[in-house]
């Protein structure tokens, strides 16, 4: 399972099931809890100052296995510090499970940005049919790979640009019962498309409003963006859903670990759903 295990200077650390790992993290601004000697014991750290860098990476496996929530995650560290796993998102893959269970009927998901694949799984365990749509073949197939891992077999993957893919959707007539989408502060996809969420956020958001069902669950939004503030999100998702019923939910993603340590603000979430 993971676990915050502190932060402080600019700095967490956290616990990948036996991997203790100490990351970058801008928000934590505060002084940390743990003394320095506990930081010292992590068995790799990852710096973005002189370049992107980790330190004791061999010390490491190559890859391994976690659980969290009820699934299954291949992790690797990456070049860019990531995992493949953003444990942020543990209350919005409980919170998908549930609204899904609780619908007590077959429902239609599109995951949009969906990296390896969280939500995706989430919504599939809770027995929805899910398309999971990525711009990196590379983090399709990761996601591909955690599906094997949960024994999921109800995704259909897609590896293409976002616009690109709704727009054919649209002229195809097909709908969705719920959307979630993730999307990069700025991101290219295979074909050098770019995405830039100041731009581009709004018109994602009016291309998914135009694939809804006609009885359709939610919207799920979360972004990682400085300044894309929880408010910026229900705004965002208020417009969108203009003339729908429904209400708009949104606050901040947290990490969080043991009783007494302090959670850490990692981005924020908007949800529109459907009353």
């Amino acid at each position: 399972m993971y676990s915050l295990l502190d932060s402080g200077s600019g700095r967490k650390l956290e616990r990948f099931g036996e991997v203790v790992l100490a990351r970058p993290c801008a928000q934590a601004f505060w002084r940390p809890s743990l003394p320095r000697e506990v930081w010292a014991r992590a068995d790799a750290s990852f710096d973005r100052e002189d370049g992107n860098r980790w330190e004791g990476r061999n010390r490491i496996p190559d890859h391994w296995i976690m659980e969290e929530s009820g699934m299954k995650f291949h992790l690797s560290t990456t070049d860019f510090g990531h995992l493949g796993i953003f444990p942020e998102q543990r209350a919005q893959w409980n919170w998908l499970r549930k609204t899904i269970a609780d619908s007590k009927r077959r429902v239609n998901v599109l995951n949009l940005f969906a990296y390896s694949g969280g939500s995706s799984l989430a919504c599939a365990l809770a027995g929805a049919s899910v398309t999971h749509l990525d711009a990196s073949r590379g983090m399709v197939d990761w996601a591909a790979e955690n599906a094997k891992l949960n024994g999921v077999d109800s995704i259909r993957w897609i590896v293409d640009d976002a616009h690109k893919f709704l727009h054919r959707e649209s002229k195809r007539g097909r709908a969705y019962d719920g959307i979630i989408l993730d999307p990069p502060s700025f991101g290219r996809g295979e074909n050098n498309e770019m995405y830039k969420i100041e731009r581009d956020f709004t018109e994602t958001l009016a291309l998914c409003r135009s694939l809804l069902s006609d009885t359709p669950l939610f919207i799920l939004a979360s972004a990682h963006t400085p300044g894309c503030t929880a408010q910026t999100l229900t705004n965002l998702l208020a417009q969108a859903t203009t003339g729908l019923r429904g209400r708009v939910e949104s606050g901040e993603m947290l990490l969080t670990g043991a009783a007494g340590v302090m959670p850490l603000p990692s981005g924020t979430f908007g949800r529109w759903i459907n009353e």
